[in-house]
């Protein structure tokens, strides 16, 4: 088999009542299959699964081993070229496969790719999730075209080109097989959220491209798991943020990176507790306080990172503060942003 789409499941019988039987009329073909790995759910998904879709290949987890690892083991047991990360609570769309495949086959040199994704509430924008491609700036805030921060744009068409990126969405991340397991994988360590921009930032590093592909486009529901402004998602954000900021920036730039890093960090408990988001401000400390003490466990990797690395600076990666941009001089959108920084 081609390409493998592997729906990554844990409590999700409803999401896959709605959105399975279209993922399969868009994805199953001569050349490529869908597949569901399943994080030890104990809502009746895999006997909804096997009744309702027998023909559907399944993997089966004895627990929750979350987002990384879970994708990890499955990609593992596969043997395809290529390997699709998509979402549960992705609405996918004719065409939308063999888009991103068609692409890779034409561009050897593009490791990964991400098409556009629209919210399924509201079909008029970006989702927050990825939206038309992703990027970072020096500190490791990311933001996406058609997305910053939580200001979204609606999808008027600006975005519709195909370019190279800093990073594609773990929502619906298409990517070689072989390239995922020699760059190492999605980082286990970090469970869930930002670990699709860490393995990014890894291929970037070693040269390799990651593009978006506008052309294939679905809709994510985006929240299911976890709503944005719940403190544990707050904690895994900025906990695994730190975490890649420290496998990732070279040795000449850590010091100063993390240092001003720091400050950010300080104000976003400011900006919560102002704002009397007592537990999402905890959940900030707290995970400063952990990737202190995870730092040691990361320093091997760190030195495996920077020693294969090829490209110090991606040009794809803001040389500056995206914040100071966002809230000092009022602009909104990427293209804003990008136009005065190139």
């Amino acid at each position: 088999m081609k390409t493998a789409v592997i729906i990554l499941n844990w409590n999700g019988k409803k999401l896959l009542e709605t959105f399975f039987p279209i993922v399969i009329s868009h994805s199953v073909s001569q050349n490529s299959t869908v597949i569901v790995a399943d994080n030890g759910s104990t809502d009746n998904s895999v006997s909804f699964l096997k009744k309702n879709y027998p023909q559907i290949p399944l993997i089966l987890f004895e627990k929750n081993y979350g987002f990384a690892e879970g994708y990890n083991k499955a990609i593992e047991q596969v043997d395809c070229e290529y390997v699709v990360l998509l979402n549960s609570d992705v609405k996918t769309t004719d065409g939308w496969l063999s888009t991103l495949i068609n692409f890779m086959d034409s561009h050897p040199e593009t490791a990964c790719v991400q098409p556009k994704i629209l919210s399924y509430d509201n079909p008029e924008c970006f989702e927050y999730a990825g939206a038309s491609g992703g990027f970072i700036d020096k500190y490791g805030y990311p933001f996406c075209r058609g997305r910053l921060l939580n200001h979204v744009e609606k999808d008027n068409g600006q975005y519709d080109d195909t370019i190279p990126v800093f990073w594609a969405t773990g929502a619906c991340l298409c990517i070689r097989r072989k390239v995922y397991l020699e760059a190492g994988g999605l980082d286990a360590g970090f469970f869930a959220h930002m670990e699709e921009i860490d393995l990014c930032w890894r291929l970037n590093s070693r040269g390799l491209q990651i593009e978006c592909v506008p052309t294939s486009v679905v809709y994510h529901v985006g929240g299911a798991s976890l709503n944005k402004e719940n403190p544990q998602k707050t904690y895994l954000n900025f906990r695994n943020n730190l975490l890649m900021l420290y496998k990732n920036v070279p040795k000449n730039e850590i010091k100063k990176t993390m240092f001003i890093r720091n400050l950010l960090d300080l104000l976003a408990m400011i900006h919560f507790i102002l704002f009397g988001k007592w537990e999402n401000a905890i959940a900030v400390l707290r995970a400063v306080r952990d990737f202190q003490k995870m730092k040691k466990d990361y320093r091997d990797l760190r030195k495996e990172n920077l020693s294969k690395t090829t490209v110090l600076k991606s040009p794809y990666q803001l040389n500056g503060s995206f914040l100071w941009h966002f809230y000092i001089k009022g602009e909104k959108t990427f293209k804003e942003i990008t136009k005065t920084t190139h």
